[in-house]
């Protein structure tokens, strides 16, 4: 009978290892496809106001600065990643108008596996 529950126990920790690294991986995936989404959100603000938003929020809120600010852009969840942490958005951008990183499950520059970080010039 201890036998048995062992094995069930042993059993029950990679089961819970899997779904565990199942759930990082969609969530990863997730995060960068959302950092597409966002990208063409302020790419769609540069052209109805002439250049991108001074902040992200400017997405969701309209600045003083954006004459043609047509709607919100994103909805206020989307400005956070999977894990909830903030994208990093710098502009101008070192590889173009604007950049904008997805920071992985660690929400912190730099890492490897789900904690890589995803810029959107990549």
């Amino acid at each position: 009978m201890l036998a048995v529950i062992v094995l069930i126990g042993i059993v029950g920790t990679i089961v819970v290892r899997q779904v565990g690294n199942s759930v990082d991986k969609g969530k990863y995936g997730a995060g960068k496809v959302q950092l597409q989404v966002l990208g063409q959100a302020i790419d769609s603000y540069a052209l109805d106001n002439g250049s991108p938003p001074r902040q992200l929020q400017d997405l969701v809120t309209k600045p003083a600065n954006a004459p043609n600010w047509q709607r919100p852009y994103v909805k206020p969840s989307q400005l956070l990643d999977p894990w909830g942490h903030a994208f990093g958005y710098t502009v101008p951008g070192e590889h173009g108008n604007f950049d904008l990183v997805f920071y992985g499950q660690d929400g912190k520059p730099g890492g490897d596996g789900y904690s890589q970080d995803v810029g959107s010039w990549q």
